[in-house]
């Protein structure tokens, strides 16, 4: 039997705005911005490095560094769907969030750290016919 999608809740606008500026300030030119169920995120070479997702910002980690974020309380698992964590993703505390120069320096790190990671390809679209 399928799983339903669990119906998602909005990220407040000041939160996304906030995405925005510090994106603004922190992002590469090869980071590409664009929405992911609807949420802001920023992605490197097709990899999602950082995003919005309800009420949450989440960061791309390498697994030493996640390790580290998750059992010091920074930061916990980052699940879209309950009881699913993705893998190499935490959200971070809200302590966090609202600090500048700890915001930027977390989504600097994940924008960083995805440029590391293989390009994805973009999959070819077959035209229906």
């Amino acid at each position: 039997m399928p799983r339903e999608m669990p119906a998602f809740t909005k990220s407040p606008p000041e939160l996304v705005e906030r995405f925005g500026a510090v994106l603004d300030r922190v992002a590469t030119p090869d980071t590409l911005r664009r929405p992911m169920f609807g949420y802001p995120c920023a992605f490197v070479g097709g990899n999602m490095a950082t995003g919005l997702f309800a009420e949450s910002w989440w960061v791309r980690l390498p697994e030493h560094r996640l390790t580290a974020v998750l059992s010091s309380g920074e930061g916990r698992p980052f699940e879209a769907m309950p009881g699913r964590p993705m893998k190499d993703y935490a959200v971070m505390a809200d302590e966090i969030v609202r600090d500048d120069a700890a915001l930027e320096a977390w989504v600097g790190e994940a924008l960083a750290f995805t440029a590391t990671l293989p390009a994805k390809i973009p999959k070819s679209r077959r035209k229906g016919g």
